[in-house]
């Protein structure tokens, strides 16, 4: 059952972020983070639920495995790189937090900014797999699913609204957990990113039909009038 899938997903990162999180600090007693994967993981139930009734081929898209034959090889090496360096920087955060301390914590003011940032972001996200049922968390030609290209909504603006918002969501996350070195290292998932997003236009470009005359329509990528 989709919806059962999505919620396994679902726990299965939580728990992933969590362990990442927390093995690090080394304890339990650090409420900003108990208090975030709260949040998130209640936050993510109730999306989940929502994308299967309100848009279920989207929530199929996100739980699409790879193979080796659907996913080309550039993909697969910089997925790889994004994944390794997503779960350095959960990790980062913590040493940083308990054991480092490379910068002075941000005040209450800011940690609720941050806070405001991450629902903001995960909103960005949420509305983009919404307005997209192609979203899927590989690169790969899905003319088997009868894909097409979306230009509209957020996509209308940049072409990747959906690391605009993970990255929004992950700075506001740091800013919230007390960490400005953790901020400031999120620009390695970002090159990252960046590194993903050549290959994944470049893919698009040869499979999907009027992608290549969409980026000349839409020419920013990921930050509105920047890249």
């Amino acid at each position: 059952m989709l919806i059962l899938r999505g919620l396994i997903g679902g726990l299965i990162q939580l728990a992933l972020i969590g362990a990442v999180l927390l093995i690090p600090a080394g304890t339990w007693d650090w409420p900003r983070a108990i208090q975030f994967l709260v949040a998130y993981g209640l936050l993510n139930t109730v999306s989940i639920v929502a994308l299967a009734i309100l848009s279920p081929a989207s929530l199929e898209a996100r739980l699409m495995k790879p193979t080796a034959e659907s996913q080309p090889k550039a993909d697969r090496i910089a997925s790889l790189f994004l994944f390794t360096s997503m779960l350095a920087w959960f990790a980062f955060i913590p040493i940083d937090v308990f054991h480092l301390q490379l910068l002075p914590a941000p005040p209450l003011e800011v940690s609720i900014l941050g806070a405001v940032l991450s629902l903001a972001g995960y909103a960005v996200i949420w509305t983009t797999l919404l307005q997209n049922a192609f979203a899927a968390p590989i690169v790969k030609d899905q003319s088997d699913r009868g894909q097409t290209l979306v230009d509209t909504g957020l996509y209308g603006y940049i072409r990747h609204p959906f690391y605009l918002g993970m990255f929004l969501f992950f700075i506001g996350l740091t800013l919230w957990l007390q960490s400005y070195a953790g901020a400031l290292a999120v620009l390695l998932p970002f090159l990252c990113v960046v590194a993903r997003i050549k290959v994944e236009e470049r893919t698009l470009a040869e499979s999907l039909q009027g992608y290549a005359e969409y980026t000349k329509r839409v020419r920013y990528r990921l930050v509105p009038f920047v890249w």
